[in-house]
């Protein structure tokens, strides 16, 4: 498996985890939980930032923030 299929199987399965994440705070309504929800939604917004042209577009750039988001 090269190392970009690798990263986007990773990229994917970190976002499903955080979707479901938002999923679940988004029906609490307890201040701390929709501020967790908030973080949630600005992390992924950053992703959907990076991946805006598509996976085929990602530049060595884009897969070093990536790996960055990752962490």
């Amino acid at each position: 498996m090269d190392k970009k299929k690798e990263l986007m199987d990773r990229i994917e399965a970190k976002k499903r985890e955080m979707e479901a994440k938002l999923y679940e705070a988004k029906a609490d309504a307890r201040a701390e939980v929709r501020e967790k929800a908030e973080a949630l939604q600005a992390k992924l917004d950053e992703l959907n930032g990076y991946l805006k042209d598509g996976w085929d577009k990602v530049t060595d750039d884009i897969v070093g923030k990536l790996n960055d988001w990752l962490k």
